[in-house]
């Protein structure tokens, strides 16, 4: 297959070995052509990859498979991984009862649990890349591609890097974009016994197929999520720290469990985290990718599905256009990936609207002050960008008493069957 803009990328730098990292070396290791690039995966090996049990969308299903060339059965098994078909909602909303957010067509697509640490295992072993174990002390781009400058060693120079060093220290204005909509920014990880176990699957050896969900239980300091893998169950309370003190939202999870019947656990993390955008995802030369690029709370998996884009529309652009095209597309594609990330976020927020079944100062918080800065948040002059008149396109579409079969297919980041369930279940 010609690939107008392979010539142009001969050496390739990945930077970050977590989901985000090691999805984008596998990606460019399985795109580029034979021995006619040079690809150097980057990280220090001093930083952990934390294997949180994460949720995931069906898109990873078969972008696994064709990575790593294993069955989808082998595939699930190495991560030690159930089927999720949706996520399952209790207390949310006004309506007072629970609901679920089905893949769709329901009962038949389905993503991961996923265990982080044992995907990025799973990734490994498939790419094929020179390791450089060093710290990265900055990447900036040059002309004609960019460097990489190392504490430990000279600096190299790419034709294209891909950064997945994580979170930002700290927000600047000048080049994130604070989702401020969102009211939380704080998780406690508890890793607990397996509610699925192994032995489910077919014949006690095979992958498990039961139909398992993502819960995400409101309480009265946030929501707490439920990620069943088959070697343990995830549990993380997500919450404000501005909002609550983390003693009372320790007793409050460690109620939960008592009442869900869990009779041990062992204390994994307390991970602050930002809500944002970065400005400036894809320049020509550096791409920011996974939580370097955007980050907002676990509630809907955006995660990875976030990544697997980034990482697609740059290689698809690099590839499949010339490099005299370079300083034109560059920012079209950073508009449309920008745009997107706000879309998923305004697709998050929204699920506070309708507050939950508590009447606690957390929920209010969140429906009366936090959600209503979405419009100011979100502005076009802002942002660069239309993500909220396509957000609120949708949510004109919900509102209408028959929606066109022209209409069935709107996306707004997410399809338009999730905005009408979410939109049913929470009494939007």
């Amino acid at each position: 297959m010609l690939l107008p803009g392979a010539k142009s990328l001969r050496r390739i730098a990945v930077v970050g070995r977590g989901t985000a990292g090691s999805l984008a070396a596998a990606s460019v290791a399985n795109l580029l052509p034979g021995d006619d690039f040079e690809l150097h995966h980057i990280y220090d090996s001093r930083i952990p990859v934390i294997g949180v049990g994460e949720g995931s969308w069906p898109s990873l299903v078969q972008e696994l498979h064709k990575l790593t060339g294993l069955p989808h059965e082998t595939v699930q098994q190495r991560l030690k991984g159930t089927r999720k078909y949706g996520v399952a909602f209790e207390g949310w909303g006004r309506r007072n009862r629970d609901f679920t957010h089905f893949f769709t067509p329901q009962q038949v697509s389905y993503a991961y649990h996923l265990s982080a640490d044992l995907l990025a295992e799973l990734l490994h072993e498939s790419t094929r890349a020179r390791h450089i174990d060093s710290e990265v002390l900055s990447i900036a781009r040059v002309e004609g591609g960019a460097q990489v400058q190392f504490r430990d060693r000279a600096p190299e120079r790419y034709d294209l890097v891909f950064d997945a060093r994580g979170f930002p220290k700290e927000l600047d204005p000048g080049q994130h974009i604070d989702i401020s909509f969102i009211p939380t920014d704080t998780a406690v990880i508890r890793r607990c016994p397996a509610v699925v176990g192994e032995a489910a699957g077919e014949g006690g050896d095979g992958p498990v197929l039961q139909h398992t969900y993502t819960r995400a239980v409101a309480r009265p300091h946030g929501w707490i999520f439920v990620i069943p893998l088959t070697v343990h169950t995830s549990y993380g309370y997500i919450f404000n720290r501005g909002m609550s003190d983390l003693a009372d939202v320790e007793a409050d999870f460690s109620a939960f469990l008592d009442a869900d019947g869990v009779p041990e656990f062992e204390q994994r993390a307390v991970i602050p985290f930002p809500n944002f955008v970065h400005r400036r995802i894809f320049d020509g030369a550096v791409a920011r990718v996974g939580n370097a690029a955007a980050f907002m709370e676990p509630l809907e998996a955006t995660a990875i599905v976030s990544a697997q884009l980034q990482i697609g529309a740059v290689l698809h652009m690099r590839l499949n256009r010339p490099v005299e095209s370079l300083e034109r597309d560059a920012p079209t594609v950073n508009r449309f990936l920008v745009d997107t990330m706000l879309r998923y976020g305004l697709f998050v927020g929204w699920h506070y609207s309708c507050g939950s079944r508590y009447d606690s100062d957390f929920w209010r918080h969140a429906r009366e002050r936090v959600w209503p800065r979405h419009r100011e948040v979100a502005a076009p002059g802002a942002v660069d960008c239309d993500a909220l008149g396509r957000f609120d396109d949708m949510i004109e579409l919900l509102n209408r008493p028959v929606i066109d079969e022209k209409d069935w297919n709107r996306m707004c980041a997410v399809p338009l069957t999730s905005y009408a369930q979410m939109s049913q279940g929470l009494g939007c």
